[in-house]
């Protein structure tokens, strides 16, 4: 009797992999060599090629379905405080520790560094995203550590070399016994939230007090951002008002320190990273900087974060539009591709637009990183840091969902791979001050720093001429910037400020160094029609040419 079968399985598509993240966007190949960063080519052809090998995508799925699990004490009844990892875990790790995308740019500095780390971290961000936590809270903590000046805070510098290693280290062992160390950060407390200045916890000096001095913390964290780090930066209350504290995961002496995890939260995305609550019994911390200046230094080290914040979304969005591109090339429907269905291509071609521009904004910030030595540079990163970050990461959650549509009910299944970033993306906006904080921070710059107008007419001016509706909402936005930096400000149109803001700049970006057909699909459908949904592209918008742009072969 033959087999009973129903079916044959047709018209399903296999799985993307095997192919090289950085060879297959050429908008990323451009904006690397325009931005500086033409040295680390090969570096970054090799690492978008290890990405997107079947087995690095495995250990990416594999470390979102088993979540990290607390462990408080030992068999023996000994407090440890130990996170324990799937090994795929620590194996994605390693691969960026060892390209040094958690220090390497602050630590051997040379043009272009920042720039190639961003593309780096771009990359690295397609393929799993919880792992860039404890790589941007490093990478942030670096240059305060740097700024700390010898001998009067040995203990801070002492974990350079360590930070520097190209060489992952998972031991909970102090630092003499570690081959490279992890940093962390403390600052959100249960009552608090964005308000910083709202945080209960003290800090008491253990002598006379002073930078680089020892401090004994009391209080708590409600959120502690990669609570298995060797070392966290805390702020905390004194005398003096809130400061920044160094607190390692063990003391100098030796003892374990007094840092309680209570719990790891329980996350919408990110599930390969352990976030948790903490409490310090008279937790041991270093205090870095003046006493009384500890908001900003970490609002130092946030703007840092923020930038990855961008590149993270960008990342995001990157992988979803290569997911859904890939899918509708190769999914039949009504006969044809769904690649070569009309609207299905204004969908697709919309969304490789939105990517782009994302892309772009974030490297180009990253060149000013690396020009910060230039008043101009500083009062763009000023000013373009929280706009991007308002804008890049919101609209990423938006496209994601319209990548999963693409994929219809296949994408809404766990098996795809289109859920997790789907679930990671809100992360990037609420983390590290969230979208309303983040206006008010472009608000504020405009404000107090005289150089951030002249920086952006400077950026942006040099778009005018080809776009008719860009040079209207350029001058338009300008008349909207000199109302609030002056006697008429309103913190109720910041949001409109700031989003004006990402439009403009993205838009200036591409008209100035994309195809034609990018440039004018782009300023026709965020500027003069600001639309509603994706695929709501001009009529004679240059699809192919978008499409080809966005994925190899999808034309």
């Amino acid at each position: 009797m033959p087999p009973f079968q129903t079916h044959t399985v047709v018209n399903q598509v296999a799985p993307l992999e095997d192919y090289s993240l950085y060879d297959t966007d050429p908008a990323l190949n451009q904006a690397v060599l325009r931005e500086g960063a033409a040295d680390a080519v090969a570096e970054l052809r090799e690492h978008g090629a290890w990405l997107g090998r079947g087995h690095v995508l495995a250990a990416a799925e594999q470390a979102n379905r088993c979540s990290p699990r607390w462990h408080g004490y030992d068999r023996n009844g000994h407090r440890v405080d130990q996170i324990e990892f799937h090994a795929a875990w620590h194996a994605l790790l390693a691969g960026i520790v060892s390209r040094g995308l958690h220090s390497h740019a602050w630590l051997r500095p040379a043009p272009g560094a920042q720039v190639a780390r961003a593309a780096a971290y771009l990359m690295q961000g397609q393929i799993e995203a919880g792992t860039l936590c404890p790589t941007t809270m490093t990478y942030a903590a670096v240059p305060l550590l740097q700024a700390e000046p010898a001998g009067v805070i040995d203990f801070g510098r002492q974990w350079l070399p360590a930070l520097a290693s190209r060489d992952y280290d998972s031991a909970d062992a102090p630092l003499a016994a570690k081959r490279g160390a992890l940093i962390g950060m403390g600052l959100t407390e249960k009552q608090g939230g964005s308000d910083l200045r709202a945080i209960a916890t003290r800090a008491e000096p253990v002598g006379q007090g002073g930078r680089g001095a020892a401090y004994l913390l009391t209080g708590h964290k409600w959120f502690l951002s990669v609570p298995h780090a060797d070392a966290h930066l805390v702020l905390a209350n004194t005398d003096a008002g809130p400061g920044c504290f160094f607190v390692p995961r063990w003391t100098p002496d030796g003892p374990r320190n007094a840092v309680r995890i209570r719990r790891l939260k329980d996350k919408l995305g990110n599930r390969s990273n352990a976030s948790g609550e903490v409490e310090f019994e008279q937790a041991w911390g270093m205090l870095m900087g003046e006493p009384g200046r500890g908001l900003p230094l970490l609002l130092q080290m946030a703007a840092t974060t923020r930038l990855d914040c961008v590149l993270g979304s960008a990342a995001l969005l990157r992988q979803a539009v290569v997911q859904a591109a890939h899918h509708a090339q190769h999914r039949q429907a009504f006969g044809r591709a769904l690649a070569s269905q009309p609207l299905m291509r204004q969908v697709l071609a919309d969304l490789a637009l939105e990517s782009e521009a994302a892309m772009a904004w974030a490297l180009r910030l990253a060149r000013a990183v690396d020009e910060r030595h230039q008043p101009a540079a500083r009062a763009l990163v000023r000013v373009g840091t929280p706009a991007a970050k308002l804008w890049v990461c919101k609209r990423a959650i938006a496209a994601i969902a319209e990548c999963m549509e693409v994929w219809g009910g296949n994408g809404y299944v766990e098996e795809s791979p289109l859920p997790r970033l789907y679930r990671e993306a809100p992360v990037n906006s609420i983390w590290e001050g969230s979208g309303s904080i983040m206006a008010l921070d472009v608000l504020r710059a405009l404000q107090r720093d005289p150089d951030c107008l002249q920086a952006l007419h400077d950026e942006l001016d040099p778009a005018r001429g080809a776009w008719p509706a860009y040079d209207q909402a350029w001058q338009a936005w300008r008349e909207l910037a000199a109302r609030q930096a002056g006697s008429e400000a309103d913190p109720a149109q910041a949001r409109r400020l700031a989003a004006g803001l990402a439009r403009l700049w993205q838009a200036a970006l591409l008209i100035r160094h994309a195809p034609a057909a990018v440039a004018d699909a782009f300023v026709a459908s965020r500027l003069a029609d600001a639309g509603g949904i994706a695929g709501e592209l001009p009529t004679g918008a240059d699809l192919d040419a978008i499409l080809a742009r966005a994925w190899p072969g999808i034309c």
